[in-house]
């Protein structure tokens, strides 16, 4: 298709034609064809031809058969090379596109690190690795404040496909920021000696958090405090 809108481009003919572009897998040659249905008289000469013309170019062919014309420029390579080089350039950055988004889309409801690159009164746009994520004011931390190139972690709330690339929204308000915290910090949680039963969150307020052992002799509280509540506090000071 790139190289019809080549063609059509370098040699100016009426877009109505039926024309087809051909490549020779082995050689690279590249080839412009002109279709045009084999009629008594012709009527419309970008899409019919006579059949005493056509048979110069097809001996056998019929009335109402179809010859293709061979109509390539003499530049045609060149216009080739330069038509597969975007079509090969655009499929590298689709593939781009499909992989950042087959990554992040795994990525939903988990935890990302990330580094603050702008800040804006509706949203604060966070790189993750070379892709950008979006905190939008609803999902902030009320009183928390950001700063350009700060590092912080999310919780990946939604990721949709766009023809720009994967769309992510991500949260630090979010309950299950909390939840996820709570798996990476504490091991007994992860291991599910602890099951979380229920979360309710204030964002920058107070969180509730009910725990409950699933092993004897498991004091679920104690796991999640932590000694010292070295593990509670290192989740207070991420949730900020």
């Amino acid at each position: 298709m790139a190289m019809v809108s080549a063609y059509h481009r370098d040699v100016g003919d009426n877009v109505n034609q039926n024309v087809t572009a051909k490549i020779n897998l082995e050689t690279g040659k590249a080839q412009i064809f002109i279709e045009k249905r084999v009629v008594e008289a012709v009527t419309d000469p970008d899409l019919e031809i006579t059949l005493a013309d056509a048979r110069i170019i097809q001996p056998d062919v019929e009335l109402d058969g179809v010859v293709m014309i061979d109509d390539t420029p003499k530049n045609f390579g060149r216009i080739a090379a330069q038509s597969a080089k975007q079509i090969i350039l655009q499929r590298i950055r689709e593939a781009e596109r499909d992989a950042r988004y087959a990554h992040y889309v795994q990525q939903e409801g988990e935890i990302v690190h990330g580094v603050v690159q702008n800040i804006k009164s509706q949203a604060v746009t966070v790189n993750l690795e070379g892709t950008e994520a979006f905190l939008p004011r609803s999902q902030q931390v009320p009183g928390e404040h950001y700063s350009l190139h700060q590092r912080l972690r999310a919780y990946v709330l939604e990721v949709r496909k766009t023809g720009r690339g994967p769309q992510i929204t991500i949260s630090r308000s979010h309950k299950n920021m909390l939840r996820r915290l709570l798996e990476l910090e504490v091991p007994e949680i992860f291991s599910g000696a602890v099951e979380i039963k229920s979360i309710a969150r204030e964002a920058g307020s107070r969180s509730k958090v009910a725990v409950a052992a699933r092993q004897p002799g498991v004091d679920p509280v104690g796991a999640c405090v932590g000694m010292r509540g070295v593990r509670i506090q290192s989740i207070v000071n991420e949730l900020g």
